[in-house]
């Protein structure tokens, strides 16, 4: 990751390529529904401890992902907020459906 992105549209086509492994998604995609669940147990219970164990069972998840399925360093460490919007954008379109086609055109890009 010798490149510094200095546009969002650039990032997510690497951050995509970051995520080439089905498990690896999978688990990206656990580590964003825990990280919604803490937020939601975050508002209802008004206990601000959820954001916390949101943060770490999600990047945890992740991490795992990236270590011992994908074999590379996760985006955070050198973009952490849009390594964090790349995340739940993955993930959106994935439950959309829209995944499969956006990580082809950044693989044609």
């Amino acid at each position: 990751m010798a490149e510094r992105y200095t546009t969002y549209s650039a990032f997510f086509d690497f951050y995509l390529s970051e995520h080439e492994r089905p498990l690896t998604r999978a688990l990206h995609y656990c580590g964003s529904i825990c990280g919604i669940v803490a937020l939601g147990l975050t508002v209802a219970a008004g206990n601000l401890l959820w954001i916390p164990a949101g943060l770490v069972s999600g990047y945890g998840f992740a991490w795992v992902g990236h270590f011992f399925v994908e074999h590379n360093r996760p985006a955070t460490f050198r973009y952490p907020l849009w390594s964090f919007i790349g995340d739940y954008h993955m993930f959106a379109l994935w439950l959309m459906g829209r995944l499969d086609k956006r990580r082809a055109a950044a693989k044609a890009r």
